[in-house]
């Protein structure tokens, strides 16, 4: 009798190839990598052909590994996409979601929703990634996004949950040190602290409730990529700079910075749920959408 192919060991050897690193596999396939290098080592003795090069410091496919990786990435898609099909007909939720975050937000909002989230779900597992950059969700395997922007048009699905209003602040010192803008245009003759994930980088776009509108290219001593990095230069008076009220509100209670131009608003974003095109979705997922959706737009209605 034919022995059945070692679907296991093709699978793995698959996500090898498709990170480049035995570790890289073990740590997203939740193995070890003493597993992981078994698995390829014994689909290698069936097979009589090293699939292979391995040196301390790179990892190269054989022909034979050539050969094979492709047969064995759609081997395991195909694994992938059945075993999700199979999960979105089952009534109960189970199984792994990948989700992304902005890091600020993520810490401060979505980490604490989470408990409640598992308690009501015992089976479904949460993978949380941090990143104000703006995450491939498709290209790097994530099941749901959260973003924080007016968003542009691609190819994802999108779910508005709530606004997120912006503020221009600054602290008191900075204020009587330099004075006090008026207009959006004024912002050029001041220290702007910048912020490198803006949906429109380097530009600060303003209206008024006249329907005036006004782009700013601010510029200072200071540029970040985590929007919470701001806050110490803010409050030390080095600056001007635009955050979302969960990152400066309570700044702004405690009095440690004012907000300016109060006649102009930054074009609003809001807070989306994104999601890859397609389904239909495992239940897991689903769950997760929706009890996120609940909590966030509760929150929004509160003010927070």
């Amino acid at each position: 009798m034919a022995k059945l192919p070692d679907f296991e060991a093709l699978a793995i050897f698959a996500k090898v190839v498709e990170l480049r690193s035995f570790a890289g596999a073990a740590a997203d396939l939740g193995l070890s990598k003493a597993t992981v290098s078994k698995a390829v080592s014994r689909l290698e003795d069936r097979l009589g052909a090293r699939l292979f090069n391995r040196t301390s410091r790179r990892l190269a496919l054989t022909d034979a590994g050539k050969n094979l990786s492709e047969r064995a990435a759609r081997l395991l898609a195909d694994g992938e996409a059945a075993e999700n099909e199979a999960l979105a007909r089952s009534t109960v939720p189970r199984g792994l979601v990948r989700l992304a975050v902005p890091m600020t937000f993520g810490v401060n909002v979505i980490a604490p929703l989470l408990p409640g989230f598992l308690a009501m779900y015992p089976e479904v597992s949460v993978d949380l990634h941090f990143s104000d950059a703006m995450v491939d969700l498709i290209g790097e395997g994530f099941d749901v996004g959260v973003r924080i922007a007016s968003l542009p048009d691609s190819s994802l699905l999108a779910r508005r949950l709530c606004p997120m209003p912006r503020h221009t602040v600054a602290s008191p010192a900075y204020l009587k040190a330099h004075g006090r803008p008026t207009h959006p245009m004024h912002l050029a003759q001041h220290s702007c602290l910048g912020y490198a994930y803006l949906s429109t980088p380097g530009v600060w776009r303003y209206v008024n409730a006249r329907g005036e509108q006004a782009a700013v290219r601010p510029s200072g001593r200071l540029r970040v990529n985590n929007g919470e990095a701001l806050l110490p230069a803010i409050i030390a008076g080095l600056g001007i700079a635009d955050l979302p009220e969960f990152i400066i509100g309570d700044a702004i209670a405690a009095k440690q910075v004012e907000v300016l131009l109060k006649g102009w608003k930054q074009v609003e974003g809001a807070v989306h749920l994104v999601m890859p095109p397609g389904g239909p979705r495992p239940a897991r997922i689903e769950v997760l959408i929706d009890y996120l959706a609940h909590q966030l737009a509760h929150q929004g209605r509160r003010g927070g």
